[in-house]
C-alpha cells in the first residue's frame, strides 16, 4: 500500500492531472457554488454552514462514482469520440455561456438544501466529469480513481469557501476562463484521437497524435467561443 502511494506521487503525470482537474473544477464549479448558496439561502447561518457541507459532501461523493463509470466507459470504442465532441462543445459554452439561476428554489429546511445541492449537482456534472474523466486519461491506469478522488477533495475548500474570490478573479482577469476553455479543448482532441475506434487511423498519418490534437482543439474552441461572444455582442448592438 505504502510502495503504491509512493509511486503515485513520484509520477509526474498524476500531479500534471491533479492541477488539470483543480483548474477544471474551479472554473466549471461556479454554477455549482451558485447553486449551493441559492439552496441554502432560506436557512439560518448556522443551518446554511451544515446545509453547504452535507450537500457539497454527497454531491461530490455522486461525482466520484460518475467519474469513476465514466473512466470504464472510455475504454470502449466511439465513447471517447463522442464525450471528446461534448468536450469541445462544454469548452466553447464556457466562452460563452451567461447563466440564470433564478430556477433553483432556497429550501427552509437542512435536508432539503442537501436533497437540492446534491440533485443540482447531479444534472450540471456533466461538464466537470467529462473534463476530469479527460485529464484522468493521462496517469497511470492504477492510478486514476485516487487520483479523481485527490483532485476532487482538493477542489472541495476552492468551490465551496473561495468561490467568491474565484469568480472576482475571473470577471478581472478574463484570461483565465479563456485558458480554462482552451484546455477543455485540448484534452477534448487527446480524448477523441485515442479513441479505440480512430486512434489507428490518426496515428498512421499523425506522429504524436495527441498533442497534435489537443493543440487542434484549444485554437478551435477558443476561436468559435470568441467568434460567438463576437457575434453576440453584435447582435445586441444592433437591437438597441
Amino acid at each position: 500500500m505504502l510502495e503504491t502511494i509512493t509511486n503515485m506521487m513520484a509520477d509526474s503525470n498524476f500531479w500534471v492531472a491533479a492541477g488539470q482537474i483543480v483548474m477544471i473544477d474551479i472554473l466549471l464549479g461556479g454554477d455549482n457554488a451558485i447553486l449551493i448558496a441559492l439552496a441554502c439561502r432560506n436557512l439560518s447561518p448556522e443551518q446554511r454552514r451544515i446545509g453547504i457541507l452535507w450537500g457539497t459532501a454527497g454531491a461530490i461523493f455522486l461525482r466520484i462514482l460518475l467519474v469513476a463509470f465514466a473512466l470504464s466507459l472510455l475504454t470502449m470504442p466511439y465513447i471517447k469520440l463522442v464525450g471528446g465532441l461534448l468536450l469541445l462543445w462544454i469548452g466553447v459554452k464556457l466562452l460563452t455561456d451567461d447563466d440564470s439561476h433564478g430556477e433553483i428554489v432556497g429550501k427552509a429546511s437542512i435536508w432539503g438544501a442537501v436533497q437540492t445541492i446534491i440533485i443540482a449537482d447531479l444534472l450540471m456534472s456533466v461538464d466537470n466529469v467529462l473534463g476530469i474523466a479527460g485529464s484522468a486519461q493521462a496517469a497511470d491506469s492504477a492510478h486514476q480513481l485516487p487520483l479523481i478522488i485527490f483532485g476532487l477533495l482538493i477542489s472541495i475548500p476552492i468551490i465551496v469557501w473561495g468561490s467568491k474570490f474565484v469568480i472576482v478573479l475571473m470577471e478581472k482577469f478574463p484570461l483565465i476562463i479563456t485558458a480554462g476553455a482552451a484546455l477543455l479543448g485540448w484534452l477534448a482532441g487527446g480524448m477523441i484521437v485515442t479513441d479505440p475506434a480512430v486512434n489507428a487511423w490518426f496515428s498512421s498519418y499523425v506522429q504524436r497524435p495527441s498533442i497534435f490534437a489537443g493543440i487542434i482543439g484549444a485554437v478551435f474552441v477558443v476561436i468559435l467561443g470568441k467568434f460567438l461572444v463576437k457575434n453576440c455582442l453584435n447582435h445586441k448592438a444592433t437591437t438597441y
